[in-house]
């Protein structure tokens, strides 16, 4: 049985962490936002501005910027952990570390992406480092800025847990901000996690220079290689119908803002991947969950095509026009 959630913990002051701080107090609630680095997080309390990762929004007054996880994780009845997935294990290492009791707690993961050395999804690494949680996780389309101004958006919560789902529904659920339940937690989180090497992969089209057509077809079927590998990992192939497959697909791959379509973009321009993300503040997911679902397909034997040739140019720095006319030029087949 968990607590009645009035406080809720934020691990994880990037775009996304601050983003629902800012929503969750502007609801009412009594937030906490933790950073890890407290020079930066003294600069956000005394400021009340996160301009790394969220410029322009202002942090409430409700919303208490700490360094000290002891203390966030404690006060929390919800801890919503939004730490990028390179970086989710070094946290969920700290949090193991200062014996907090969580079993009271309900614990969300709103991190898209997977553990590249065992292949685990985030829901997955949490459950083994920190033990039988209340756990649930967040998903959709959801560009960070969007939803900090207020512009109408959805996302999905996904539990096996029914009753958790829609406590956590209910938290998060607004006008602005629309909130729906599902079981299939293996689903979402793939979902959430493939769309990003999709993107990167639109991204590469509009460096080439390529048209809709091509970014039409790459977007159709990436969806279908998401599906393939959901399918053979036991996720509901109907999940990757919905929000927080297609949906999340389409915000990715064509949103100006999309970090992971910017990436691709400028892989398509030339540029090598090093220097890309050496030059950008924030985290692009699906430059390290491309490494992990790569293993995956080779695993599951999944033919993903896609996947396979945005590894190709990232790791092994292939030409992304040869990459393009190796897509095109594979044995025919039926769709």
């Amino acid at each position: 049985m968990i607590r009645k959630i009035q406080h809720i913990a934020v691990i994880g002051d990037g775009g996304w962490g601050t983003t629902l701080a800012v929503y969750l107090a502007q609801k009412g609630y009594a937030v906490s936002l933790w950073g890890p680095f407290p020079e930066y997080v003294r600069q956000m309390r005394q400021n009340r501005y996160n301009p790394r990762f969220l410029p322009g929004i202002r942090l409430p007054q409700t919303v208490e910027v700490v360094d000290c996880l002891e203390a966030s994780l404690e006060k929390g009845d919800l801890i919503v952990f939004a730490v990028p997935s390179k970086y989710a294990l070094k946290v969920m290492t700290r949090i193991q570390k200062t014996r907090v009791p969580l079993s009271h707690k309900a614990f969300l993961s709103v991190t898209k992406g997977i553990e590249t050395t065992k292949l685990m999804r985030m829901s997955e690494m949490i459950h083994q480092r920190l033990g039988n949680l209340h756990l649930a996780v967040l998903s959709g389309p959801t560009i960070a800025m969007e939803v900090a101004k207020g512009i109408p958006s959805t996302a999905v919560v996904a539990s096996r847990d029914v009753q958790l789902a829609k406590t956590i529904q209910a938290v998060f659920n607004s006008q602005s901000f629309r909130i729906y339940t599902n079981t299939d937690i293996t689903g979402v989180e793939l979902g959430g996690s493939i769309k990003n090497i999709i993107a990167i992969a639109c991204g590469v089209c509009d460096g080439l220079g390529l048209g809709t057509n091509t970014k039409a077809a790459i977007m159709t079927r990436g969806l279908a290689e998401m599906a393939r590998l959901g399918k053979v990992m036991g996720a509901k192939v109907k999940t990757f119908w919905g929000l927080t497959g297609l949906g999340d697909l389409v915000t990715t791959c064509m949103n100006a803002q999309s970090r992971n379509r910017y990436v691709g973009e400028q892989l398509g321009l030339g540029k090598p991947i090093r220097t890309i993300v050496g030059s950008m503040e924030m985290v692009a997911e699906g430059v390290e969950t491309v490494k992990a679902v790569y293993r995956l397909s080779q695993k599951y034997k999944v033919p993903m095509p896609i996947t396979h040739e945005v590894y190709q140019i990232i790791y092994k720095h292939k030409k992304p026009k040869l990459a393009l006319t190796d897509l095109m030029t594979r044995k025919m087949k039926p769709e």
